[in-house]
């Protein structure tokens, strides 16, 4: 932290708590943000914050990024901005000159709200498996398909598309990732919202391609067969962001939980004068200091190009897991009351659990982590 960082960090706590947090209910109601929270979002620069500035981005590093997604986990909001920007990272690392010119200044400004599909009714974390072709015809492409779970679905306006564009290539050689903005594009469709079990304000759905025509210029990248490195170098900054995200859900969920024992009374005193209590209390704790620790040590590597897809593994991993230890430890000294959505260690039960899931599951980066020993 700098004197800049300081002095960031509190602006933006200030943004989420007045313009995101009262709407928090409606959110969840509705199951996705209202579409003007992206304006407001790049209004107060929330977006792109470690991309260039000439690009329209904040000029910062990773640690602006870890900033914003902290505060919002922090403040219980679902709100996926950590995608969008990844989307933007895709375009900056890959992209064409006239790409970066045209899409980053208005995703920057939450004009174009960015998400990347990847997932498929048959092919989750085993991206191998990818179905949804993109058939090059001409000077387009031809895309058929189907892809589920994406974030941000609903409100995109641009996707970052992993698609099959040579069904007879070795399957990580035959995927390509397209650049589609969605607009009055025909033959695209979205579901509705999907139910989950948490992250209810998080914008989620299915979204379809029927013979959809797109110009072969919507490739990224210089040739067809890269989706699959890209993807895995991508990754890494998703899962550093949901490291954050797990690391400032614990330290909040230690926090609420500090408050409640020394409130909630049982057998004529607090909660907190019962050994179990304290000891529970003390080793998450511990588990949260511990992941705070890791954690920095990731960004600090990652801000300087160092950090390889092994150590994303583990962060993500080992960071999830324990968020999920510690938030079920802190519902389970809540009593009855940390079972009530009311409440918001409820509310991070829930939201916490699809952490170990998505980005790759922890088992399949369990074995990333193997296969380097």
């Amino acid at each position: 932290m700098d004197e800049e960082l300081k002095l960031f960090r509190p602006a933006i706590a200030r943004v989420v708590e007045r313009e995101f947090v009262p709407h928090q209910p409606r959110w969840r109601a509705q199951h996705r943000p209202d579409a003007d929270a992206w304006l407001k979002a790049g209004q107060a620069g929330m977006l792109l914050v470690d991309l260039p500035a000439e690009f329209g981005g904040g000029g910062g590093s990773f640690v602006h990024e870890a900033i914003v997604v902290e505060e919002l986990a922090k403040a219980g909001v679902n709100f996926a901005s950590y995608v969008h920007d990844g989307v933007a990272h895709y375009i900056h690392a890959y992209g064409r000159e006239e790409q970066k010119r045209d899409l980053l200044p208005r995703m920057a400004a939450g004009e174009l709200v960015g998400a990347v599909a990847l997932t498929e009714p048959s092919a989750g974390s085993d991206l191998q498996g990818i179905r949804m072709t993109a058939k090059r015809v001409g000077d387009d492409y031809i895309i058929n398909g189907s892809k589920t779970f994406v974030t941000n679905g609903s409100l995109m306006g641009l996707v970052c598309l992993a698609v099959r564009t040579d069904p007879a290539a070795p399957p990580i050689r035959g995927i390509s990732l397209l650049l589609v903005e969605t607009e009055g594009l025909a033959g695209f469709a979205r579901g509705q919202p999907l139910e989950k079990v948490g992250m209810h304000g998080q914008d989620t759905c299915e979204v379809f391609f029927d013979e959809v025509r797109v110009p072969a210029s919507c490739l990224l990248g210089n040739k067809e067969g890269q989706g699959f490195a890209q993807i895995m170098e991508r990754m890494i900054y998703e899962r550093l962001a949901i490291g954050v995200i797990a690391v400032a859900t614990m330290e909040t969920a230690v926090r609420l939980t500090s408050t409640y024992v020394k409130e909630r009374m049982a057998y004529g005193a607090p909660l907190l004068e019962l050994q179990n209590t304290r000891m529970k209390l003390a080793e998450c704790a511990t588990k949260a200091r511990v992941g705070r620790v890791f954690l920095d040590e990731c960004v600090d590597r990652f801000v300087a190009g160092q950090l390889d897809s092994v150590a994303a593994a583990q962060v993500k991993y080992w960071l999830t897991d324990c968020e999920c230890e510690v938030v079920d430890e802190c519902v389970q000294l809540h009593g009855g009351y940390g079972y009530m959505t009311e409440y918001e260690i409820a509310r991070m039960w829930a939201d916490s659990r699809v952490h170990r899931i998505f980005a790759g599951a922890n088992e399949v980066l369990k074995e990333v982590i193997a296969w380097s020993l």
